[in-house]
């Protein structure tokens, strides 16, 4: 270590030498969310077709060219306006989020309807409507239907015409929105068909779910609001999936089977309409069955395959046919430890896996034109890093596309001969070019290399450690402004640590946000670092925490810690520590498990113990209690209280419905009967995240919490 370390204290004495501008800018805590000092990158950008492309600017769409450096204003709002003036429609404030169906005509929402714009003809069409107390939206272009729920219930509206799908009158029971708490990629409650002529929803039953109550005290006499909260251990809802005609006006129910606690996850429709596969998960989820049915009658039709993991199988992507072959889909999987993409047939055989290797395929972006290749996104190149390839499904030789170090987002043309990238790293806020496949060089669009460049930032850097077991483990060290190494500085370790979460990447600023930065600029060393248990890693460093949480993200935090005492310009005694949610559960985890280390702990919304947890998320990382007691009372904060020691403040959101309010309430429950001073804060408005205008004040309270203690 002492080795490793010495270049980078070369590298931090080089930079403490250099000059601060004077005219340059400090950030302010009013900074924090001006979004004019975040990176801009070209919004709404899209393909109208192989050789134009557009993105909005100033409230205009602006149109480049792949075989021209030409830009061209298509559009310009008050020619849109002008437009929906003469249909009598309401004006739009600004451009609107639309969606190109053809190379002449885009559709957009305005005023709860749904319009087509000729960009050629200038000619507006009311697509269709809905009413303006409508949610979950899902409109289907071929036949103009719009699928949407209103309280517990589901609707399709066709020209107007509103029919409804359900009338549940039981209020646990809800259609037509998303279930299992949205884990296992599910993102909503409709799945129209291709053609879109059946309409696929999700059923849930929670009324076997115990009532969990919220206080609301906007009224004079406060209210308690319910909502159905499943914890570990207890009763689950049940899920079914419905198939709703709407020229039959008829629904039919597949028929999943039992048992009734079972996930149902990862809904696709054949190409033709006849059948839904459906990947369906036993409560344990160490056990998927990818399963057909017939989209008709609901009957089971067959199991294509089966997956099974001594941890947990969890399945994100659905299928992906084909359009050349309908016999033939992609479907995504980890069953050799890393997630890859493999062909199959509509018989359930294995064509072959396509890609391979000790990275991960972190998006499929589709086929060429002739769909003799797949392009997909990946960690080939680092985990802190995502780069666009392509795999010719014949040879199995790849391409990479994307030049440069850092994050790629990409946007391909139809034909799969241009590729729009937006490139963000920890020195380049934002940088899109064009990429073809005759050329070498890509062309450049637009850039905002650094939106800060007014500013005067402390030193961001990416660092490399070692966990116990040899695997890397990625830091971001952000120094303080002014530095210099002769001096001692305070830390801040900020945490998260768990599943489905990556903070150290090679993004702009190196993945940390303004806030972290102006800590630094306040004279604090800021340090976070990913943990065994986050993602992009492969299923061995992410399940290593199952059964087990808080042990090995901890081992791999205080490796971080020890790192950063080994610093000779880090005060260890002035280390402090903050984390929400899951980082909130590993702050007091790693404050009470480490008496003396921290002398300043802050922390949000933090589970305190597994069993107040919901059991989607809970139990595929924990089991329930009664299969695991030893790890629940192990990860269990409450048995830890009477090692606490320095400041401490918990804060939560008294509506929070994802960590709910009484996981803190017990934890300053045992401080008081163990004798132990906790500073609290409540939002009494807020869910799990204080959001809006109120973030500052979070931030305000935090930074202050930290200038007084630490």
């Amino acid at each position: 270590m002492k080795n490793k370390s010495l270049p980078f204290l070369l590298f931090l004495a080089f930079i403490a030498a250099q000059p601060l501008f004077a005219q340059q800018k400090q950030l302010a805590i009013d900074d924090l969310m001006n979004r004019k000092l975040f990176p801009s990158s070209l919004s709404n950008l899209q393909w109208r077709n192989s050789a134009l492309f557009t993105w909005n600017s100033n409230n205009c769409i602006v149109q480049g060219q792949v075989k021209t450096v030409a830009v061209d204003t298509i559009l310009k709002l008050e020619n849109l306006n002008l437009e929906l003036e003469k249909s009598n429609q309401k004006k739009l404030k600004s451009i609107p989020a639309y969606k190109w169906e053809d190379e002449s005509t885009f559709r957009f929402t305005n005023d709860s309807k749904i319009f087509r714009f000729n960009i050629l003809t200038k000619n507006l069409i009311l697509a269709s409507s809905y009413d303006a107390t409508a949610e979950n939206i899902d409109f289907e272009p071929t036949t103009n239907r719009i699928a949407f729920t209103n309280e517990n219930n589901l609707y399709v509206s066709n020209n107007g015409k509103v029919v409804a799908v359900t009338a549940d009158t039981n209020k646990g029971i809800v259609n037509g929105k998303t279930v299992h708490r949205n884990e296992f990629g599910i993102k909503g409650g409709t799945f129209w068909s291709p053609k879109g002529n059946l309409l696929a929803f999700y059923r849930m039953d929670e009324s076997m779910v115990t009532e969990y109550p919220l206080v609301n005290i906007d009224e004079r006499v406060a209210k308690v609001e319910y909502i159905r909260y499943p914890m570990a251990g207890m009763a689950s809802h049940h899920v079914t999936v419905g198939v709703f005609n709407p020229d039959k006006n008829q629904v039919v129910f597949l028929k999943t089977g039992e048992p009734a606690e079972q996930y149902l996850t990862n809904i696709s429709w054949s190409p033709d309409e006849k059948y839904i596969y459906i990947a369906v998960v036993n409560r344990d989820q160490n056990h998927l069955w990818l399963n057909k049915y017939d989209a008709v009658t609901g009957d089971f039709i067959k199991t294509l395959f089966e997956e099974t993991d001594n941890e947990y199988v969890e399945p994100l992507n659905g299928l992906v046919f084909m359009k050349t072959n309908h016999s033939k889909f992609i479907w995504q999987s980890r069953r050799d430890g890393f997630n890859h993409l493999y062909l199959y047939d509509i018989n359930g055989n294995l064509i072959n896996q396509i890609t391979k290797g000790q990275w991960e395929v972190t998006a499929f972006q589709g086929f060429d034109d002739k769909e003799t290749k797949i392009f997909y996104t990946s960690t080939q190149e680092s985990p802190l890093e995502r780069h666009l390839y392509s795999v010719d499904l014949k040879s199995g030789k790849t391409q990479k596309y994307t030049v440069g170090e850092g994050t790629h987002t990409t946007y391909i043309s139809a034909d799969g001969k241009f590729i729009l990238d937006k490139l963000s790293s920890i020195d380049i806020g934002s940088r899109t070019v064009l990429i073809s496949e005759k050329s070498e060089t890509p062309r450049l669009i637009a850039e905002d290399v650094n939106p800060l460049k007014e500013y005067s930032l402390g030193k961001t850097s990416l660092v490399t450690l070692k966990s116990d077991d040899g695997n890397d483990l990625y830091g971001r060290l952000i120094l303080p402004l002014g530095f210099d190494a002769s001096k001692k500085y305070p830390v801040l370790v900020y945490v998260y640590g768990g599943p489905h979460s990556q903070l150290v990447t090679n993004t702009w600023l190196g993945g940390a946000n303004l806030y972290f930065n102006y800590l630094a600029t306040k004279g604090y060393i800021v340090w976070t670092l990913d943990n065994h248990g986050t993602s992009s890693r492969g299923a061995d460093f992410e399940q290593k925490i199952h059964r087990s949480l808080g042990d090995f993200e901890s081992a791999d935090q205080m490796i971080g810690v020890n790192y950063l005492k080994s610093l000779p310009f880090v005060d260890a005694a002035r280390i402090g520590i903050d984390g929400w949610s899951y980082g909130g559960f590993l702050t007091l985890t790693l404050t009470l498990r480490n008496p003396g280390v921290f002398k300043v702990a802050t922390c949000g919304g933090p589970v305190i113990d597994w069993k107040y947890y919901e059991i989607m998320y809970g139990e595929r990382y924990m089991d329930t209690p009664e299969q695991n007691p030893e790890g629940y009372k192990k990860a269990s904060i409450l048995n830890y209280v009477d090692k606490l020691d320095g400041k401490l403040l918990v804060i939560h959101g008294a509506q929070d419905n994802t960590v709910v309010w009484q996981n803190s309430l017990q934890f300053i429950q045992t401080c008081i009967q163990k004798g132990k001073q906790v500073d609290y804060f409540v939002y009494p408005q807020h869910e799990h995240n204080v959001g809006g205008t109120d973030r500052l004040h979070l931030y305000q309270k935090l930074a202050e919490y930290y200038d007084q203690n630490l």
